[in-house]
């Protein structure tokens, strides 16, 4: 794609970058409340039966989702216009899905400025290691990262990792306003923890809060994962990278049932959404429908994102993700290049 188009296809997507104060409004009331009512039932009907309980908890962690979605607008200042407002809203949001906004902003700000491009990698991403780099590291490192890399960690053991420890700790140079902000968050979910605890008990409040936060956790990092981890996503040296490309070649379209593309707050037209973030995510299907070129992203259905998750390592000379199996086999046909004997021995 030339330069020109690349320029034409950011306008074009940019009457969409607007936010609606109505539209936002209506997605807080079929969001927020949802949720609640969703934990209540959940909490009562524990006397009943804890698997009804635990699939009222599994409905009240896709609301979460949603809300997650409203905390990532605020984020990129696109679910209200006002900036302050927007603040607002992503801390209280950041208490109900537990995440650090202002931390989590500058974090996702830099992951959108460096996506796909190989030099920058290491902030807001998924640790991803190319195939040169797993060759030339010592063991020691390819273990840490292929266990990093087995679902079970990554699904089962993340979101543990991402609520107890990554989201409640502020980074090494924080400054003020982040640190403060993290503070807050915290002290605002011990005080909540506390009161719920005091108000229904310790075990029935963790039987109804620890399944919603964890199906939350585990499905916000699937989605994270499939959008950018697929077999032809686009990766490059910071002497070849490029942003329009990083977006529309290096984010997939997600396309999903109506009903969870609804429920994850349409965070699968991620292509759209890397190309202009400033676009709220009630807007990013109408961008996408009504932008023909964006129709030629990488799209991936439910059963072909199971896909991804072999993609281990990223193959810089074949532009593609590879699993670990396949290294071994490119290892055994460089050597049988190399040892087979050249036209001047023969």
């Amino acid at each position: 794609m030339s330069k020109q188009k690349q320029a034409q296809l950011r306008k074009d997507v940019m009457p969409y970058a607007t936010s609606n104060t109505k539209a936002s409004i209506f997605q807080l009331i079929n969001t927020v409340p949802p949720f609640f009512i969703l934990w209540f039932l959940a909490y009562q009907s524990l006397s009943i039966s804890i698997w009804l309980s635990l699939a009222l908890s599994a409905g009240a962690a896709l609301f979460v989702v949603r809300m997650f979605i409203i905390f990532h607008d605020c984020a990129h200042q696109s679910f209200f216009k006002n900036k302050k407002l927007n603040r607002i809203l992503g801390t209280l949001t950041g208490i109900l899905t537990h995440f650090a906004f202002e931390k989590w902003k500058r974090s996702h700000s830099i992951h959108h400025a460096t996506s796909g491009n190989l030099d920058q990698r290491g902030t807001g991403d998924i640790w991803v290691m190319t195939v040169k780099e797993y060759q030339k590291s010592s063991k020691w490192e390819k273990f840490v990262y292929r266990l990093y890399r087995n679902p079970v960690v990554m699904f089962g053991l993340g979101p543990i990792y991402l609520f107890l420890v990554d989201n409640r700790f502020n980074r090494k140079g924080a400054r003020k306003k982040e640190r403060i902000n993290t503070y807050v968050i915290n002290a605002s979910l011990v005080l909540v923890y506390a009161l719920m605890i005091w108000a229904i008990g310790w075990q029935a409040f963790l039987l109804v809060q620890l399944p919603v936060i964890y199906i939350a956790g585990a499905l916000g990092i699937w989605l994270f994962y499939v959008q950018h981890q697929f077999e032809d996503s686009y990766f490059e040296n910071e002497s070849e990278w490029d942003y329009v490309k990083a977006a529309v070649d290096g984010s997939s379209y997600y396309k999903l049932p109506k009903v969870l593309e609804w429920l994850t707050g349409n965070i699968g037209y991620h292509h759209v959404h890397h190309l202009s973030p400033r676009v709220p995510n009630y807007h990013l299907e109408k961008a996408h429908s009504e932008t023909p070129p964006l129709h030629k992203a990488t799209t991936i259905t439910l059963k072909s994102s199971l896909e991804s998750i072999r993609f281990r390592l990223y193959d810089e000379d074949n532009k593609r993700f590879i699993g670990f199996k396949e290294v071994k086999k490119l290892k055994s046909r460089k050597v049988s290049i190399n040892t087979q004997p050249s036209f001047q021995e023969k």
